[in-house]
């Protein structure tokens, strides 16, 4: 077999779209209006992090609180990506019961590589969930209301 082989397939599967998937950015986690989306969950992942955050998707809301999945999607989900200053709580059992881990802002390409346990991996054992994302910190606020804050008046000081 030629040495060039391998090299040929890598820019073929490298071209062809759709065959690579790779995971967004955290703070690409947006709809196309603006507004915020929580975390992304995937169904696929691959021993290749360039391959993974493929195949069916699910965005949650901030907000979001499922106790009971939808059923194609109980034990199923394998790679996920939470939104900047976000963080999803999951458990291994429906109903929020069984083990419970948080994951904050980040991509978790590969949910093999996190313990549940001693001899399970949280990858497929996605039961239920809770998304949020906290209010912004206060110098986040809209430069009105900002502006507004620094012309009051001072308080006296004294009786």
């Amino acid at each position: 077999m030629s040495p060039l082989c391998p090299l040929l397939l890598a820019l073929v599967l490298a071209a062809v779209p759709g065959v690579r998937a790779a995971c967004p950015a955290p703070a690409d986690l947006k709809k196309p209006d603006g507004t915020r989306t929580c975390a992304k969950l995937y169904d696929k992942s691959d021993p290749y992090y360039d391959n993974c955050c493929g195949g069916a998707e699910l965005s949650l809301e901030p907000g979001t609180d499922l106790p009971f999945l939808p059923s194609d999607w109980t034990n199923i989900v394998s790679s996920l990506v939470v939104a900047p200053r976000c963080e999803i709580t999951v458990w291994s059992q429906r109903g929020k019961a069984g083990k419970t881990r948080k994951f904050s802002t980040g991509v978790y390409p590969r949910l093999e590589e996190f313990r549940k346990g001693i001899f399970s991996d949280w990858s497929n054992t996605i039961a239920s969930l809770y998304c949020r994302c906290p209010p912004g910190p206060a110098s986040a606020r809209s430069p009105a209301s900002a502006s507004a804050a620094r012309t009051r008046a001072p308080r006296p000081l004294g009786p």
